[in-house]
């Protein structure tokens, strides 16, 4: 039997021998037909737009113009993923089913960007499929798709030690055992004890003692180091053995920290062991409690620990062997220095904010820019005192958040402080009162990003930045129009890009001062048609 192979793209199919065939299937694209040699024949590749497979009709009458033939793919407990990216490892595809159940076996096609999984269940594959038809999936933040194949089961090589090692170390993490010692061996081989791990969706801040708590559950942590880089919080991670490292990433590699937000990316670093100078809020070396906190950073308290609870939405929270992860409060006043001891953690929803430019600042700017973070509820510029001002927000975390992102940027020309106020409210000017224009309600507003529940702005949520995201473009606006417009916020526009649609676009200012202050003024600006424009901190650079 002779291998072949097909592909429909772009409305025209190509065989082996370069001639055209035309696809006249709506719908398909990229679909891949082929015979393997082998008991473990896999001929059926899944479309991933219409939830169809396709199947070869035979080679045996030579023609070029074949016609597929195209059948829906029952339930079965064996998924078929495509659109991998290149570099995708066995690891990453395995901790897509982690979270639902036994993996039982794995097939990888290197060359076609593909590979099988197969469930310990077909409920298990389903629960899989289900979830991920309404959130896609991403390795290495490229998405991909996932459907059910034509086998019922998986047939490899037994002889491929290295996914053998793979999956038995994922059994062993998921029954909260440890992998034999051959599989250690196999493990380490490959492995470095250093993870390096980013943290996506960042909705609520993360700590250094939130990532010492969830990986010393597979292993004794020796040092972390964490820092920001591209707009995104990092971090280097050191175990003391690198299949303990292997059984974390296994395990935590795509889950969230917290219920749809703060989500792990890992992999392993180049590097095999990490130099820590100082034991402080950014850095730790566990093995060297001596060691100083440096200049101007605080040291940690260790009654931080406490604030470690359980959060029952976190999928996470419901992998054995992981950490109960920290309850957001906790975690959002541990990232801001604070102490949030267990069953302490409801804090104000207040913010005071001072060192303002009493000449330039309007509750109108302030809801804009502490908009970014949660819904602003109330503001008042404190009327002895107009350098500072009271900012009510939805609750303590969205509080916790802003306060995280926003203390110590640029506001008109002057450092910002922030700080959890003692006032659990904000209240009104009394009836007939002028307190010129002061004091704002805004809790009817409708330019909250957050009203509504499960929306794409919690998973958009960046520290102030240069570059913006621009939204809700109108298709007749130009790239010459965008970068006039922001440039008359008295910045200078370094770099633009449209994406693919041209409804949205990102646009890159000289400094983060001026970014803030175009994100002030433009945020909600009027491009006619009744089309406003949305302006956000973007993570990405151009």
């Amino acid at each position: 039997m002779c291998a072949c192979a097909v592909s429909v793209e772009a409305g025209k199919t190509t065989g082996r021998k370069g001639r055209e065939i035309p696809a006249d299937m709506d719908g398909i694209s990229d679909v891949a037909v082929g015979v393997k040699r082998g008991s473990d024949e896999l001929s059926m590749y899944n479309s991933p737009n219409s939830g169809m497979s396709s199947i070869s009709d035979g080679a045996s009458n030579g023609s070029d113009s074949k016609k597929l033939r195209v059948e829906e793919a029952p339930p079965s407990r064996v998924l078929h993923i495509r659109k991998l990216p290149n570099e995708a490892s066995e690891t990453e595809v395995i901790a897509l089913g982690l979270p639902f159940g036994k993996v039982t076996n794995i097939l990888t096609l290197k060359g076609k960007n593909q590979a099988f999984l197969e469930m310990g269940t077909e409920e298990t594959a389903i629960t899989m499929v289900n979830y991920y038809s309404t959130v896609t999936p991403h390795i290495r933040n490229v998405p991909v798709f996932i459907q059910y194949s034509n086998h019922k089961e998986l047939k490899t090589d037994a002889g491929n030690q290295r996914t053998q090692a793979v999956l038995q170390a994922v059994s062993a993490v998921q029954s909260g055992g440890s992998p034999s010692s051959d599989v250690q061996e196999a493990l380490a081989a490959a492995s470095s004890p250093v993870l390096r791990i980013i943290i996506d969706n960042m909705f609520y801040p993360v700590t250094l003692d939130v990532l010492q708590q969830i990986f010393s559950k597979f292993g004794t942590v020796m040092k972390i180091i964490t820092f920001t880089k591209n707009n995104q919080f990092q971090a280097l991670l050191q175990f003391s053995d690198p299949v303990n490292a292997q059984q974390a990433k296994l395990a935590l590699d795509g889950q969230n920290i917290y219920n749809s937000c703060c989500t792990l990316r890992i992999d392993f670093s180049k590097l095999v062991n990490l130099n820590v100078k100082y034991n402080n809020d950014k850095s730790r070396d566990y093995t060297r409690p001596e060691l100083p906190a440096g200049d101007g950073q605080p040291s940690i308290d260790p009654s931080v620990a406490a604030a470690f609870s359980k959060d029952s939405n976190s999928l996470l929270g419901k992998i054995p062997g992981a950490l109960n992860p920290l309850s957001a409060a906790a975690a959002a006043a541990a990232a801001a220095g604070r102490v949030a001891l267990a069953g302490q953690t409801g804090s104000s929803g207040v913010l005071l904010v001072s060192n303002l430019n009493e000449e330039m600042v309007t509750p109108q700017s302030l809801f804009t820019l502490f908009g970014v973070y949660g819904d602003v509820q109330r503001v008042k510029i404190l009327y002895n005192k107009k350098d500072s001002a009271l900012i009510q927000m939805s609750d303590g975390n969205q509080a916790q958040l802003a306060m995280s992102h926003l203390n110590g940027q640029k506001m008109y020309g002057k450092i910002i402080r922030v700080t959890l106020s003692k006032h659990q409210t904000v209240a009104l000017p009394r009836d007939g009162l002028d307190d010129q224009g002061l004091t704002k309600d805004y809790a009817n507003s409708p330019l909250h990003r957050f009203k509504k529940p499960g929306s794409k702005n919690f998973q958009n949520i960046f520290p102030p930045s240069a570059t913006l995201h621009l939204s809700n473009v109108p298709q007749d606006v130009t790239e010459d129009d965008l970068r006039l417009l922001f440039s008359n916020a008295g910045g200078t526009v370094k770099a633009f890009k449209f994406f693919q649609d041209r409804k949205m676009a990102l646009i890159q200012m000289s400094t983060v001062e001026e970014a803030i202050q175009a994100l002030i003024d433009l945020h909600n600006y009027n491009m006619g048609g009744s089309q406003h424009l949305r302006v956000s901190f973007s993570k990405s650079t151009i």
